[in-house]
């Protein structure tokens, strides 16, 4: 039997950890191609990072997720990066071949994936964003290459939301704007709009600070938290008249890409969300 497994932020290495909600939906990734494979979680502090990193390698895993503060840190570690990843400078993903850790990047994937799968592309289209972290960069990123034409960075800190809109406009042909997130800040006008914060995550059930008034009808909305699936920023937009979606089709996209990086075979997604909704 081999595995995979996910690096939280605290605690021991090889300390493992007994809820495992996204432990079923990968495994259902790996039923559903036919392998009796395992999703583990353990806790890795940032100061053994490379000592986790060098045991999973010896152990002859196929690979592992990472969490923050260590999708960042883990960078440097990394024999090879996708191009995504490198623009990123963020990895969720690590493939294991040969010996190597090749790093990767599925959050931003996820979103595209997710998003296509309900009849929208990225090409022409103008995105707003809430937020600069990491999740808010892979979206960003992969939005850029996918054929975004305008994305609009919403952020707090005004050096960290700067700097993502100066990646996105020199680094590829869509572009970008920075705008300073100040009480009750307007949405400008978009085709797509991301929270990209942890604000709403269980048991947070405060919104994001903006003008909800400055939402269109006809803008898509999307939140990327999945616990709840049903944020109240969500329940808010969608009695604008906004038409809304979740972030579990992000995470399942984003888990089944991972599944097929390890494994070489393409899960099937509905097998996946069928086990995430079961612990929702």
């Amino acid at each position: 039997m081999k595995g995979c497994f996910r690096i939280p932020t605290t605690g021991a290495f090889g300390d493992p950890i007994d809820e495992n909600p996204s432990g079923a939906m990968m495994e259902a990734g790996f039923k559903s191609v036919g392998l009796d494979w395992r999703y583990q979680l353990f806790r890795v502090p940032a100061v053994g990072l490379q000592e986790g990193l060098n045991g999973i390698r010896a152990m002859g895993f196929s690979g592992l997720n990472l969490t923050i503060p260590h999708k960042i840190a883990a960078v440097p570690y990394m024999d090879g990066l996708s191009e995504s990843a490198a623009l990123i400078g963020a990895i969720n993903t690590i493939m294991i071949k040969d010996g190597k850790l090749y790093g990767e990047n599925t959050d931003g994937k996820g979103f595209i994936i997710g998003l296509r799968e309900k009849g929208i592309s990225m090409s022409g289209k103008r995105i707003v964003i809430l937020g600069a972290g990491g999740a808010a960069r892979a979206i960003s990123v992969e939005c850029a290459l996918a054929g975004a034409v305008q994305l609009t960075i919403i952020n707090r800190t005004e050096a960290k939301g700067r700097e993502l809109a100066e990646l996105i406009a020199k680094k590829t042909s869509c572009a970008a704007e920075f705008v300073h997130w100040t009480e009750k800040v307007r949405i400008p006008s978009c085709d797509i709009l991301v929270n990209a914060t942890n604000i709403g995550l269980y048991p947070d059930e405060s919104l994001p600070d903006i003008d909800y008034e400055s939402i269109d009808q006809n803008m898509v909305v999307q939140d990327i938290i999945t616990n709840p699936a049903y944020t109240p920023f969500l329940q808010k937009v969608n009695r604008l008249g906004a038409h809304t979606l979740d972030g579990q089709s992000m995470l399942v996209y984003q888990g089944a890409l991972a599944v097929e990086l390890w494994t070489g075979k393409k899960p099937d997604p509905e097998a996946m969300r069928k086990a995430l909704k079961m612990l929702s």
